[in-house]
């Protein structure tokens, strides 16, 4: 069979349906948090547009079939965040946060665990879930083999319960709506400190109102400005035992699984933003002359540089419908290019907007134009859910070190190692 990069009816639909509720409810985001100046204000203030998320279906779309609701493929959520995030990406990171809370259940919870965390995101609620991964003093080494370093939160039994205490940043969503934290918090932590991740490192499932979950502070950033990014202390946090998801040891699978979930998404994300900002640019070059005699367009270095931007846009695509779907094929076993996926796009969006910027000049650094706006949202993406540098390269780095190592299998759809 050749191949075929033809979207099928059921991926069309729900890719137009995705551009159709960017069009006409996130392109509403923008002027509701413009004059907001702190940075929890402006998450509270995106509540109804995410609720009608939810409304639309997307969040059911994170839920499986058997908790009542109609989990999208990796593919079909790529395919839906290029559309989201080409227009709005503050209410789109609040459901790829919930996506990542959600995960490590998906994936390796138990059928009561399941029925009992996911069936409530399949309702009409606005429920927000969060994954408290990054420490607060960082989270690059999260899986050092050396037990003095790495995750320094820590779970430890006391009778029927585990008794959670440590400190998180960037833990998306934590703060909930309403300050009393999201409705559930996947907790990263470890067991046992005198062990490495690998026979430590676990997660557990808070649920919300619990009074050891603190939010201490809330981080302010430069772009995805109603993005939700508190300081968190979990303070004596007690949970059941079987809020456990897996055993002792699993949480370093289960972390790498979520955040390798998310990857081709935000890789799908770049291309959307990186279409936002050529559709201006293109639309810029065609209609104005800057005192000249002819359209921008028309001069061969503004040309060119619109045929390589549109070029970097397509083969960005594509990477991330490959990854995505490779993702999918290999039940979430693939981390290749999933995590390439994430670190090329991002860092070739913020080459795009930055030429997108050298198209337009300096009317492109103002307020007068949404480029600059689009820059600072581009910015994070190399950054955050895993940074590139700290995380994404030093583990495609160890899969190269692997004996069994398969440079080739990404492309014949296998396993890499």
């Amino acid at each position: 069979m050749a191949l075929d990069f033809t979207l099928s009816e059921e991926q069309q639909g729900l890719r137009l349906q995705a551009r159709a509720f960017a069009d006409d409810v996130l392109s509403g985001v923008a002027g509701t948090i413009a004059d907001i100046a702190d940075p929890l204000e402006r998450f509270r203030a995106i509540k109804p547009y995410y609720e009608k998320m939810v409304d639309a279906g997307f969040l059911a779309g994170l839920v499986p079939a058997e908790q009542g609701g109609h989990r999208f493929s990796n593919l079909q959520f790529a395919l839906a965040c290029e559309e989201l995030a080409r227009v709005e990406i503050n209410v789109p990171t609040a459901l790829l946060g919930t996506g990542l809370g959600l995960y490590p259940v998906i994936k390796a919870g138990t059928d009561e665990q399941k029925e009992r965390f996911l069936r409530p995101f399949a309702g009409s609620e606005p429920r927000l879930a969060a994954i408290a991964f990054t420490e607060a003093a960082g989270g690059a080494n999260f899986d050092s083999p050396d037990a003095s370093v790495g995750v320094q939160t820590f779970a430890e039994r006391d009778g029927d319960e585990w008794v959670i205490n440590g400190r998180k940043a960037y833990t998306t969503n934590a703060s909930g709506w309403d300050d009393d934290g999201a409705d559930l918090i996947a907790v990263v932590c470890r067991v046992d400190p005198t062990k490495p991740p690998l026979e430590s490192l676990a997660i557990i499932m808070v649920e919300k109102g619990n009074p050891g979950v603190k939010i201490t502070g809330m981080i302010d950033t430069v772009g995805h400005l109603a993005a939700n990014s508190p300081q968190v202390h979990l303070d004596d946090v007690r949970v059941p035992l079987d809020n456990m998801i897996g055993q002792p040891g699993d949480g370093m699978d289960l972390t790498k699984g979520a955040f390798s979930w998310t990857c081709s998404s935000i890789a799908a994300a770049c291309v959307g933003k990186m279409r936002a900002a050529f559709d201006f640019a293109y639309e810029f070059t065609r209609t104005e002359k800057r005192s000249g005699p002819h359209p921008v367009i028309e001069y061969q270095n503004a040309g060119y540089m619109l045929v390589d931007i549109k070029t970097r846009i397509e083969a960005g695509r594509y990477l991330a419908w490959k990854a995505a779907h490779h993702f999918d094929a290999t039940d979430g076993a693939d981390r290749e290019l999933s995590n390439m996926s994430k670190i090329y796009n991002s860092e070739l969006s913020v080459q795009v907007v930055y030429d997108a910027m050298r198209l337009v000049g300096v009317d492109s650094y103002t307020t007068m134009t949404p480029i600059a706006g689009i820059m600072q949202d581009v910015l994070c993406f190399p950054v955050y859910d895993g940074g590139n540098m700290g995380v994404r390269r030093r583990h495609l780095h160890e899969m190269l070190l692997e004996p069994t190592y398969d440079p080739l299998a990404a492309a014949e759809n296998r396993v890499s190692f």
